[in-house]
């Protein structure tokens, strides 16, 4: 992994409070742009009925079954794990994500939420679009030598997070009474399920130490790519339709999206700066990475389970829109952490 800049000293750049500031503002504008434009580009299909009635589903069918497993198979195939084995950051990003999760899951079950629909609001509140806006945000900011951390950050988000939430969803899904046949049906559906298939084949594959072939790599690199576009994309059609959440769901879509961008990052500033006192870069890199926006991964799952997705779309906007503001703050902070 020699593109990420192993072995490179961690140089953390000193700025000037008001110049972080404002290319912080500039950095956060010019990675969530595009992200708000995808999404247009799929509602004006919506609006003009371009695309067809079931484009938002068929899209994301492809992302779940194509896109998706591509790109973690990708992951995790060609991940170099002893440069990847950084425990105190895992730590810190892992606490980060899974405390909000998990509480996230406890709260909306105990106020009588249903197991699949808790846990979906769990991702809602805990799954950072670590690799649509990390990677770039990162590179920008503190260079490429940051990239093994987020790499870190993409494996624990898209494949251990979306494990766990995809077996509390086919728990919920599950009707039979018997301990016996009720594991026997949520382990035949776990194993069907493209999303950990792909990634635990990935894993295994690594195991063997052996390159995926050049064409092989390569068509893993072009699905994998198209699968963060067309979920931007389903979303917007979802949006055309006329499903924009009422108002009912919007308290729950903000208090899910400040726990996403206020009080995930805070945890992992905790764990970074307080418990592991990591150094600097890779203290700030946690914290950059935690206060991200929701991605789309929720919304996949919501889709294909059939679920409904109003407060995971009202989400993922909201969290979009005002991580201008807090990745911004974020950037601060940690700046001023660093002087």
């Amino acid at each position: 992994m020699s593109r990420n800049g192993i072995g490179m000293e961690w140089r953390v750049p000193v700025v000037k409070d008001l110049a972080l500031r404002e290319s912080g503002m500039l950095t956060s504008l010019s990675i969530v742009l595009p992200v708000f434009g995808i999404i247009a580009a799929g509602f004006a299909c919506g609006r003009l009925g371009l695309l067809g009635p079931t484009a938002s589903s068929e899209l994301n069918r492809f992302v779940v079954y194509l896109g998706l497993p591509a790109l973690l198979f990708q992951v995790m195939a060609e991940a170099d794990w002893p440069t990847l084995w950084q425990p105190g950051f895992i730590a810190s990003f892992a606490i980060g994500i899974f405390a909000i999760y998990g509480g996230t899951l406890v709260y909306r079950v105990a106020s009588g939420h249903h197991l699949t629909d808790a846990s979906i609001d769990g991702l809602n509140a805990g799954y950072a679009n670590v690799g649509y806006i990390g990677f770039p945000l990162c590179e920008l900011i503190f260079g490429r030598q940051s990239l093994a951390m987020v790499t870190v950050a993409t494996i624990m988000t898209v494949t251990v997070l979306f494990a766990v939430a995809i077996i509390f969803v086919e728990i919920g899904l599950q009707t039979e009474r018997g301990a016996h046949h009720l594991l026997a049906k949520i382990g035949k559906a776990l194993v069907r399920n493209p999303l950990l298939a792909a990634p635990l084949l990935g894993a295994l594959w690594s195991t063997f130490h052996t390159p995926v072939p050049e064409t092989v790599k390569v068509m893993l690199h072009m699905l994998g790519s198209a699968a963060s576009p067309c979920a931007l994309v389903s979303l917007g059609l979802f949006l055309a339709a006329g499903h924009r959440g009422s108002r009912a769901s919007r308290p729950v879509a903000a208090a899910l999206a400040g726990l996403k961008l206020v009080i995930q990052p805070a945890i992992a500033a905790i764990c970074a700066y307080g418990i592991f006192r990591l150094q600097p870069m890779p203290a700030a890199v946690v914290v950059m990475l935690s206060a991200l926006p929701t991605g789309t991964g929720p919304f996949m799952v919501a889709e294909f389970y059939g679920r409904e997705p109003v407060v995971t779309s009202g989400t993922i906007l909201f969290t979009t829109v005002a991580s201008v503001i807090s990745l911004t703050a974020c950037l601060a902070l940690v700046g001023h952490a660093q002087n």
